[in-house]
């Protein structure tokens, strides 16, 4: 099976990342108590010694950490989605306030303390990486933040007992997960909707195309024969021109996306002779295409018998029928039916027409074939094949 791959849409993630945005906002008050509690703090308790070596250039660090709050959560309230350059950006301011901490805090204090500018704001930049480029990113982002503040408190040694690590990397994982699965979705919509007028127009072209054009290359096939020498030559060439048209539709209704999908109303619309009556749901009824293929195959075969055994008066129709867990095709005819003990006689003659061509692969399919026949009472085939069969 075909691995799909999803990529984050930054777009489709909007809503995660405005909703971010209350956490980071929150974040920011939490790191200025923080400042405020850390600058009136003494290194060590009672020493009389201030924590920060420098105050003024913390505070302006805070600023710092204030302002590109502020500026991020502008950009995403206003739909911007986010992008690499914005992502980077964030890295690097974190990474710098975390490192400034060796600068503007005695050693004494930040060995035991938070680094700047709390491990609280430093989730921001976590789930900015996972968010735009996926859980693995936002995991690697959560441990390599907690390496970097307990490498900076000098604190490896509490690495198992620390709840940094196991918080910032749970948070990265979780969003980076919630981003893949919101933007598989949107791409999903996206091409359920691209799916659908794409089989739209494919079903309008070809009614347009039965109704007229397959119409009269037909008749001109039937009437050339009939009449011989020139217009027998062009009743062959209509035929030609027929069976291609007819190959050319049934290749439209291969819907690109998921499972290769096809319309297998579409496809037999293709493969039936302008002559034979049919009948099917409004909407499309999608089938994986070996599916389909083999059925229009089964089609064509039991037609075929009907044009060479059932009289030249005989008249075909054909019932698709789309019931949710199976599908149901009905092909009737007529004509003078079968006489009992025929199908044996023609199966010893080495004539597999039926066993094989019909029963056989409704068999690969999973499904089952049910003949209804007598003399004088036409012959009814019922194909039933469910939608989770042996075969696609």
């Amino acid at each position: 099976m075909e691995r799909v791959v999803v990529h984050i849409d930054p777009d489709a993630t909007l809503p995660f990342w405005r909703g971010a945005q209350v956490f980071r906002f929150a974040s920011v008050a939490y790191a200025i108590g923080a400042q405020i509690v850390s600058v009136r703090a003494q290194a060590p308790p009672g020493s009389g010694i201030p924590a920060y070596s420098h105050p003024v250039i913390s505070w302006a660090l805070i600023a710092l950490l204030v302002i590109w709050s502020g500026v991020s959560g502008l950009v995403y309230a206003f739909e911007l989605a986010p992008r690499p350059p914005t992502v980077v950006i964030e890295l690097v301011i974190t990474v710098l306030l975390t490192v400034s901490t060796v600068w503007v805090v005695r050693p004494e204090y930040y060995h035991h303390h938070q680094s700047l500018p709390s491990t609280f704001w430093i989730t921001n930049a976590v789930v900015s990486v996972a968010l735009l480029w996926g859980p693995a990113a936002g995991g690697a982002a959560g441990v390599g933040f907690s390496l970097l503040s307990l490498g900076i408190e000098e604190q490896f040694h509490n690495l198992v007992t620390d709840a940094t690590t196991p918080i910032l990397l749970t948070v990265g994982v979780t969003m980076g997960v919630g981003a893949r699965i919101v933007s598989r979705a949107q791409q999903e919509l996206s091409t359920a909707v691209r799916m659908q007028a794409a089989t739209k127009e494919r079903e309008r072209l070809a009614r347009e195309v039965h109704d007229g054009t397959l119409q009269v290359l037909a008749l001109m096939r039937r009437r050339g024969a009939d009449l011989g020498g020139a217009a027998g030559e062009l009743g062959r060439l209509a035929g030609e021109q027929e069976q291609a048209l007819r190959t050319l539709i049934s290749e439209q209704a291969t819907v690109p996306g998921v499972d290769d999908s096809t319309d297998l109303r579409t496809q037999l619309q293709a493969v039936i002779p302008a002559g034979v009556n049919f009948s099917g749901p409004a909407g499309a009824v999608h089938l994986p295409g070996s599916v389909v293929t083999e059925l229009a195959a089964v089609v064509r075969t039991i037609l075929d018998n009907v044009a060479r055994h059932a009289g030249p008066d005989a008249q075909a129709f054909v019932l698709l029928e789309d019931l949710g867990g199976e599908v149901v095709l009905t092909v009737r005819d007529d004509g003078v039916g079968i006489p009992d003990g025929r199908l044996a006689e023609a199966e010893a003659q080495g004539r597999m027409g039926v066993s094989k061509s019909i029963r056989g692969r409704m068999a690969d399919l999973g499904g089952e074939a049910v003949l209804e026949t007598g003399p004088d009472l036409g012959t009814e085939w019922e194909l039933r094949v469910p939608r989770a069969g042996k075969a696609g």
